[in-house]
């Protein structure tokens, strides 16, 4: 794994620390953060997912965790020459970052970011234009593996030093014909998916086999972030 990569502040930094925590509160909440309804004293940082991502929002339900959505809203676009692994870590900590920077250091929270492409050979394929290109991207990634890259990044907002890892998965999709892509594109599924194609819906029955995290296929590796966001000082469910 390459470097931790640091983060890098926008133009101003962190908000001055002559502002109130109460007024920087309130621009948090203008900006799309909800405080959670219960609070503890002993409450060593709650999490805030930098996504508005629903497949991430459902693993992070599903694993029990406690957590706000914050949206980071910023650039996605890959730099020339940069190589799938290091644009997921970049980015999962430009997300991250994004949303830490709206936050007061206090009280203490755990901002999660992460982003997720799909690779075939050397190419990065992302979200489909339109269902045109959805069926051309499924036709291109039909009888073949394919790599999925996420990269996760968890800053606390009273830190500016990011967690980062990234995990890969192989995926394969088995022979498809034409009548059978267009039927699954006309369902509307693929059109806001990396690849054209959704594991968790209409689109795992294309699915021949899947080498690593299934969640990581979806949008998030779920056992490496429960790892990062324990190192972080978030405990697991349950404990």
């Amino acid at each position: 794994m390459r470097p931790t990569p640091k983060a890098t502040p926008a133009s101003g930094g962190r908000l001055p620390e002559s502002e109130s925590q109460a007024e920087r509160l309130d621009g948090a909440r203008g900006e799309g953060y909800s405080e959670p309804a219960v609070r503890s004293a002993n409450d060593v940082g709650l999490l805030v997912l930098a996504s508005a991502s629903p497949r991430r929002r459902d693993l992070l339900q599903r694993a029990g965790l406690r957590f706000e959505v914050m949206p980071a809203d910023i650039p996605e676009a890959m730099r020339e020459g940069e190589p799938p692994r290091a644009m997921v870590e970049r980015l999962a900590v430009e997300k991250a970052a994004a949303v830490c920077r709206r936050l007061p250091e206090r009280p203490r929270r755990i901002v999660l970011g992460s982003d997720t492409v799909v690779v075939l050979g050397d190419e990065i394929l992302g979200k489909p234009r339109d269902a045109e290109e959805a069926v051309a991207m499924l036709r291109r990634l039909s009888g073949r593996t394919h790599r999925v890259w996420t990269g996760i990044a968890v800053i606390a907002t009273d830190s500016v030093t990011p967690s980062v890892r990234s995990i890969e998965s192989q995926v394969t999709l088995r022979a498809a014909g034409e009548a059978e892509l267009r039927a699954y594109v006309a369902t509307g599924e693929p059109l806001d998916k990396a690849g054209a194609y959704a594991l968790q819906g209409e689109g795992r029955r294309f699915v021949s086999r899947v080498e690593g995290s299934e969640s990581n296929v979806i949008g998030l590796p779920l056992e490496e972030t429960l790892v990062l966001l324990a190192a972080a000082g978030l405990a697991p469910p349950g404990a």
